[in-house]
């Protein structure tokens, strides 16, 4: 808006200087004279096509930016919906492990809680009960799991997509 304002201004500016160098020339002023008020002129004219010429490419740049910036949006959105499938689709498969260590419900819980990184003292929170009770169940889990501990049970759930990520750095 600034730069239409300054615009319009010189152009009114080189229309009136415009408009005393024809008056000039008809009252016979000297040429040193009307030779300063054309070169007024002819500065107001380049400034105010220039700047034209900038407003525009600024323009049709942030058309490009509000583009670009939409296609962005875009593409997050088509992530974060492939991100809340393979959420989805990996929380199936951590449910049916549990199931497959025939872990009960109290037990896959407590296992969600634990592969978060809960402590044992939060888990009893969250859960309204004891924290030796959520001892005892961790402890069932890694009996029923055949594996050592927190660290070992979480890292079951990982040890894939490290092994994926090992295969895909070495191609």
């Amino acid at each position: 808006m600034k730069d239409l304002i300054v615009t319009v201004i010189l152009c009114v500016i080189m229309l009136l200087n415009l408009a005393d160098v024809v008056t000039d020339i008809h009252l016979g002023v000297p040429t040193w004279h009307i030779i300063e008020e054309c070169m007024i002129v002819a500065a107001a004219g380049l400034t105010a096509g220039y700047l034209v010429v900038e407003t525009r490419r600024r323009a049709r740049q942030l058309e490009q930016l509000k583009q670009n910036l939409s296609q962005a949006d875009r593409q997050i959105a088509a992530i974060t919906a492939d991100m809340r499938g393979a959420r989805r689709q990996y929380s199936e498969l951590i449910h049916q492990q549990f199931d497959a260590w025939q872990l009960t419900l109290s037990e896959q819980q407590v296992a969600m809680l634990l592969l978060k990184g809960l402590t044992f003292r939060e888990i009893a929170t969250v859960r309204e009960t004891r924290e030796k009770t959520v001892r005892q169940q961790a402890s069932t889990i890694y009996a029923k799991s055949g594996l050592d501990g927190r660290h070992a049970f979480a890292a079951w759930f990982l040890e894939d997509f490290l092994a994926d990520e090992k295969l895909a750095a070495a191609a």
